[in-house]
C-alpha cells in the first residue's frame, strides 16, 4: 500500500516547473482537484483512440478496429477512420483560430466606420504595410477608408465561394508554395468553404479514400494558418506592432497585499482593456484596502499583453488551477480557448471569482459579464470592480505565493526581428542570419510552439529539447504555452545565453546585442526569441518565407524546423499539418491518433515530405527529439551548402527546389 502511495504521489507531481511543485505539494491531501490528478484518475487510457482506430461518426459504433473486427460495420477499414478522425482534429483548430480572426475582423469593421469610441487604429504604419501587400491602394487615402478595404478582403478570405484564392494565403507566402497548393488542389478559397466541404466530405458514407482524405485535412490546414495570419496582422493594426520590453514570469509575479487579475485565454480585444481599466482604477483598489491592482497572464491572452503592455505571464496552460490555489488571485478573467472547466471547482474552494465574458465560452457557475466592443471600457471596468470587491473576501491564511520568478524580455514581432537584423546590414537584414548559417555559426533555427500535456511531464520536454539546440547552436524562436515555459524557467533572458547557447548562437546574439545597445534600453536579448502566441506562429513562419526570400528558394530548402514537444489541443493538430505543408520538418512530442493506420501514419511521416517538402516526426523522448531535430537541420544546411557551391561553380542561380 506504501509502494502504491509513493508512486501516485510521483506521479502526481508531472511538472519540472518549481513553483507548481510547490504548490502541488503545499496542496496533497486538501481534496482540491486539479489535471494533476484527473491524469491520475483516467489511467489507463483508451488505446483505442490513442491510436485512432475507434469512430463514432454515425451512431451505429462507437466502431473499434480490432484484429477481429478489422472494418466499422459500414465497412470503413482503420485507414479511412484514422484519416477522417484527422481531419476533423484539423477542423477543430481551424474553427477555433478563424473565430478568433473573424472575432479581430470585425471589431476592426467596426472602428473603420466609426462605431466603437475605446478602439482605433494603433499602428496606422502596420495597416500600410499590410495593405500594400495585399495590394490595396494606400496612396491619398484615409486610415480607415485603407482599413474598409482590408477588413472587407479579410472577410471575402472567410465567406468566399469560389472564383479567386485566398488572398492572405497567396501574399504572404512564396510562389512556388502556392503553385505547389494549385498542383495539388488544396489551394483554398475561403475559411468557411473549406470547413464545410471538409465536413461534408468526412460524413458517413462519404469520402473513403485515405490519401484524398489527407490532402483535404492540408487544404483546413491552410485555412488555419489563413485564419491565424489574419488576426496577427489586424491585432497588431488594433492593438500595435509589439517590440521588445522586459518584464518577469511564474508565480512569484503575484502580490500578497495588490488585487490581482489573471488574464486567460487567447484575445487581446477583452485584454487590452482590462488591462487599461485596470491602469485607471488604481485609486479604487487603494480605497479597499489593496496597494493597488496587478494584471497577469495565462496562455496566449497573457502572451498578447506580455509582449505589448510588458504584462506579467504568471503560468502556461496545465497549472492554470495551480494559479488559484496560491489564495492570491482574486479574479480570472477568461475570454476564449484553453480554458480548463475545473478551475470553476478550483475557484470555489477560494475566493477567487471566474470571471467569463465571451457567449461561446461559459462555465457553469462562473460570474458573467457579457463583453461588448461597443462599450469595451464600460464593461472592463465593471470586470476590475469585481475583482476589487472579491479582494475584500480574501483568507490571508490561504495565501501561498511561491518565490518563484524569472526575468523575461519578449516582443519579437517579425518587424522587431527585422528591426535588430537591420542595425548590422540595414540593406539585406535577412542576410545577417543566412550568412551565420552559410559560415557555420548557426546551424538554423526551431520554432518552438504548441501547449502542454500530461502524458509528458509539464514543461519538461520543451525545456529539454530547447537548451540541447541552444548548445548546438540553433536559433531558438517560440510562441504560445511553449513561449510561456521558457518565460517561467528562465529561458528568455540574457542569463540563460550565457549558460546554454552555443559558442556560435552566442557569438550571433552577442552582434545583435552590440549593434543595438541604444534600441535596447540597457537590456540584453535573451537565448529564446518570444514571437507571440499561437496565432502568431504566422509570424514564425514569415521568418522562414522571408529566409528563403533571401537565398532565393522554395521553404523546403530553409535550415528551419517546429517543435511541439508536448501537444495537447486541436489547435497543434492543425498548426503542424500547415507547417508541414508550407515546407518545414515538425517534431511532435506527444503522438497523435493516427498510427493505428500505417498508411496514414506512413503519409505524416513520409511521403509528406516527397510533396510538400515538410514532414512530421513523432518522438515523446526530449533527448531523442533534440537529436533528430538537428538532424533534420544540418541535411538541410548540407544541402543548401553543397547546392549553394554547385551555383557559384557553374554561374547560376541557386536552384529553387528541393
Amino acid at each position: 500500500m506504501a509502494d502504491k502511495k509513493k508512486k501516485k504521489d510521483l506521479d502526481r507531481n508531472r511538472t519540472v516547473d518549481p513553483a507548481a511543485l510547490e504548490i502541488l505539494s503545499c496542496t496533497e491531501g486538501s481534496g482540491v482537484e486539479t489535471a494533476y490528478d484527473r491524469y491520475l484518475n483516467m489511467q489507463p487510457q483508451c488505446q483505442y483512440g490513442n491510436s485512432g482506430v475507434c469512430c463514432t461518426i454515425c451512431i451505429q459504433g462507437p466502431c473499434r478496429i480490432t484484429k477481429k473486427a478489422s472494418k466499422g460495420i459500414c465497412g470503413a477499414p482503420a485507414y479511412t477512420i484514422v484519416a477522417r478522425n484527422l481531419i476533423r482534429a484539423v477542423l477543430g483548430g481551424t474553427s477555433a483560430h478563424s473565430d478568433h480572426g473573424l472575432h479581430t475582423t470585425l471589431a476592426l469593421g467596426e472602428v473603420a466606420d466609426g462605431n466603437v469610441k475605446d478602439y482605433g487604429i494603433a499602428d496606422p504604419e502596420k495597416l500600410k504595410r499590410l495593405a500594400e501587400r495585399l495590394e490595396i491602394v494606400t496612396e491619398g487615402r484615409s486610415d480607415r477608408e485603407i482599413l474598409r478595404e482590408v477588413v472587407d478582403l479579410a472577410l471575402e478570405d472567410f465567406t468566399r465561394v469560389n472564383g479567386k484564392y485566398s488572398a492572405w494565403l497567396e501574399k504572404s507566402v512564396i510562389p512556388q508554395r502556392i503553385e505547389k497548393f494549385i498542383e495539388c488542389n488544396i489551394m483554398p478559397y475561403s475559411i468557411h468553404r473549406t470547413i464545410a466541404e471538409s465536413m461534408a466530405q468526412t460524413h458517413m458514407g462519404m469520402d473513403a479514400d485515405p490519401v484524398n482524405l489527407v490532402f483535404q485535412a492540408l487544404k483546413s490546414a491552410l485555412c488555419d494558418f489563413v485564419g491565424m495570419h489574419i488576426a496577427t496582422d489586424l491585432s497588431d493594426v488594433l492593438f500595435g506592432t509589439p517590440s521588445p520590453s522586459a518584464s518577469e514570469a511564474n508565480m512569484g509575479v503575484l502580490e500578497e497585499n495588490m488585487v490581482n487579475i489573471a488574464l486567460h485565454g487567447h484575445n487581446p480585444i477583452l485584454s487590452e482593456m482590462v488591462v487599461k481599466a485596470a491602469k485607471e482604477m488604481q485609486e479604487e483598489a487603494r480605497e479597499a484596502g489593496a496597494e493597488g491592482i496587478k494584471c497577469m497572464g495565462i496562455c496566449c491572452t497573457g502572451n498578447e499583453v506580455l509582449m505589448r503592455q510588458g504584462v506579467a505571464p504568471l503560468t502556461n496552460f496545465l497549472s492554470q488551477e495551480l494559479a488559484i490555489m496560491t489564495g492570491a488571485v482574486d479574479a480570472m478573467v477568461v475570454d476564449i480557448q484553453c480554458i480548463m472547466p475545473g478551475i470553476q471547482s478550483v475557484a470555489e474552494c477560494y475566493h477567487t471569482k471566474i470571471i467569463t465574458t465571451i457567449p461561446n465560452a461559459k462555465i457553469p457557475s462562473s460570474y458573467y459579464i457579457d463583453f461588448d466592443e461597443t462599450r469595451a471600457m464600460e464593461k472592463a471596468r465593471e470586470i476590475v470592480r469585481v475583482a476589487i470587491e472579491t479582494f475584500k473576501q480574501r483568507d490571508p491564511s490561504k495565501v501561498n505565493i511561491p518565490k518563484v520568478k524569472n526575468k523575461v524580455i519578449a516582443g519579437f514581432s517579425l518587424e522587431a526581428f527585422e528591426e535588430l537584423l537591420s542595425s548590422v546590414n540595414p540593406d539585406e537584414p535577412y542576410k545577417v542570419i543566412t550568412d551565420a548559417i552559410e559560415q557555420g555559426e548557426l546551424e538554423g533555427l526551431v520554432l518552438f510552439a504548441g501547449c502542454n500535456n500530461l502524458k509528458v511531464p509539464h514543461d519538461e520536454s520543451h525545456h529539454t529539447i530547447a537548451v540541447e539546440l541552444a548548445k548546438n547552436n540553433i536559433l531558438p524562436v517560440a510562441t504560445g504555452c511553449a513561449a510561456g515555459t521558457y518565460a517561467k524557467l528562465g529561458l528568455l533572458n540574457s542569463d540563460a545565453v550565457e549558460k546554454y547557447a552555443g559558442e556560435g548562437l552566442k557569438a550571433f546574439i552577442n552582434r545583435l546585442d552590440e549593434a543595438n545597445k541604444e534600441k535596447l534600453n540597457g537590456e540584453k536579448l535573451p537565448l529564446i526569441f518570444h514571437m507571440g502566441s499561437c496565432v502568431d506562429n504566422t509570424r514564425a513562419y514569415d521568418l522562414m518565407t522571408a529566409l528563403a526570400r533571401q537565398w532565393k528558394v522554395d521553404t523546403p530548402k530553409v535550415p528551419y524546423a517546429a517543435s511541439a514537444p508536448e501537444a495537447m489541443s486541436e489547435k497543434a493538430v492543425s498548426i503542424g499539418s500547415w507547417c508541414v505543408t508550407l515546407g518545414m520538418p515538425v517534431h511532435v512530442g506527444v503522438i497523435p491518433p493516427i498510427p493505428g493506420s500505417p498508411l496514414v501514419d506512413g503519409i505524416a511521416l513520409q511521403i509528406a515530405q516527397d510533396v510538400y517538402g515538410g514532414y512530421f516526426m513523432w518522438e515523446e523522448d526530449p533527448q531523442e527529439a533534440a537529436q533528430k531535430l538537428l538532424a533534420a537541420i544540418r541535411e538541410r544546411t548540407w544541402k543548401l551548402k553543397v547546392h549553394k557551391a554547385a551555383a557559384e561553380q557553374y554561374e547560376t542561380e541557386l536552384s529553387p527546389t528541393w
